[in-house]
């Protein structure tokens, strides 16, 4: 995916320069060509005043200060761009959870200053990711203009045909960044025509990119002949986060009765037993998903859109509890053992399309906005909150 960048984002922040001030006040390395995130060479101790446990408490403070500083180190850089859509769809999470308004009002700022609207591109996921949040904020204040910019892009979507000779969505990723938004779209518009072409597309996908012996998908097209140094096949954490996330995000809202449901359903349950089996001791997932001792780092942005969609799936009943809050639980407590003092989430591998190394002071927004859907889920687990309530 290539990064655009809006003028108008950057606000205050000394961006075009080589850093930006943390939320305690420590000069972090910041980058002009990757305005996303950054790397602190030196990111100061990890979190002493978090706990792990499954308790609503516990799980809320966390979410609190990685939410926090990611708002003071960000909110001034904050863009169409499909990184900052996984943000604000964890930014809301974090509102709905927390109670605190302050996570949504920054995104209804946000919003409001970019008048609702989507990137640039025309059938391209990335920028229809944003359309996400625009919609979901909708169904809980309905205005014309929070809708209008998905709503066109949806009715241009119906009028394009097919090619047969390149899937519209081409890589694993787009099937977090622009389902989730059609499925909303037919929520919000009552247009089932909207949820129909989304299905059709996600399966022209799944049957390029699926292995439906791993029940992993490839990135690419260009991965599909692509092995680890073990001779495994190479499947990306973050590429198959972004994948379980979006069956997650896309259920949420298909009814019940959907035709199709069933297959969606039956996929999600083969990758979360998948991705299950090859959880690392530490309750994380490597970069490399077949190959941990090629990677012997754990990887926090596919670990965390992984707990949300697992959380989810065990919250909606999908998934059996016996077998899966386990995984839940020591998942989650690896996910906050990468939270430094200053609330800064770490461990996250930077922009990219395959396995790779990172920093363990590397803290990227989409990262963020996984941990934060992550912990809205494992609070509903730790309620006790079952089926029934939607996103």
């Amino acid at each position: 995916m290539r990064l655009r960048v809006k003028s108008f984002v950057f606000g205050a922040l000394w961006f075009g320069g080589l850093a930006a001030l943390s939320a305690g006040g420590a000069l972090v390395a910041q980058t002009a060509a990757d305005p996303s995130g950054d790397v602190a060479e030196n990111p100061g101790p990890p979190a002493r005043d978090l706990s792990s446990a499954l308790k609503p408490g516990a799980v809320r403070k966390a979410m609190r200060k990685v939410a926090d500083w990611q708002l003071q180190t960000a909110e001034a850089r904050f863009s169409t761009d499909w990184t900052f859509a996984a943000l604000y769809d964890g930014l809301l999470a974090a509102s709905r959870t927390t109670g605190d308004p302050r996570y949504r009002d920054a995104v209804v700022k946000f919003a409001e200053q970019t008048r609702w609207q989507l990137g640039p591109r025309f059938a391209h996921a990335d920028d229809e990711a944003v359309g996400q949040s625009y919609l979901e904020l909708d169904l809980e204040q309905p205005a014309p203009e929070r809708m209008a910019a998905m709503k066109a892009e949806g009715d241009k979507l119906l009028a394009r045909p097919d090619d047969p000779a390149h899937d519209l969505w081409w890589w694993c990723d787009a099937l977090f960044m622009a389902p989730p938004a059609l499925a909303r779209l037919a929520k919000v518009t009552g247009d089932t025509r909207y949820l129909d072409y989304m299905d059709r597309e996600w399966w022209l996908t799944s049957a390029h990119l699926y292995d439906p012996a791993a029940h992993l998908y490839f990135r690419d097209a260009g991965y599909l002949n692509r092995h680890e140094k073990n001779g495994a096949r190479l499947f990306w954490s973050r590429g198959n986060g972004w994948v379980l996330a979006g069956l997650a995000r896309v259920l949420a809202f298909m009814p019940a009765d959907y035709p199709s449901r069933a297959r969606y359903v039956a996929q999600f349950r083969e990758m979360a037993q998948a991705v299950a089996a090859i959880q690392g001791a530490d309750g994380l997932w490597r970069s490399g998903l077949l190959d941990a001792a090629d990677y012997p780092h754990p990887e926090v942005s596919g670990s965390a859109f992984f707990t949300f969609a697992l959380a989810w799936g065990v919250n909606e009943g999908l998934l059996d509890r016996k077998t899966y809050v386990p995984v839940v639980a020591r998942a989650w407590k690896g996910l906050v053992s990468h939270i430094y003092a200053d609330g800064r989430l770490g461990s996250i591998q930077k922009i990219g399309a395959a396995p790779g190394s990172l920093s363990p002071g590397g803290s990227y927004v989409y990262g963020v906005g996984a941990f934060l859907l992550a912990g809205s889920e494992v609070d509903r687990l730790a309620q006790g909150k079952r089926a029934g309530v939607q996103r």
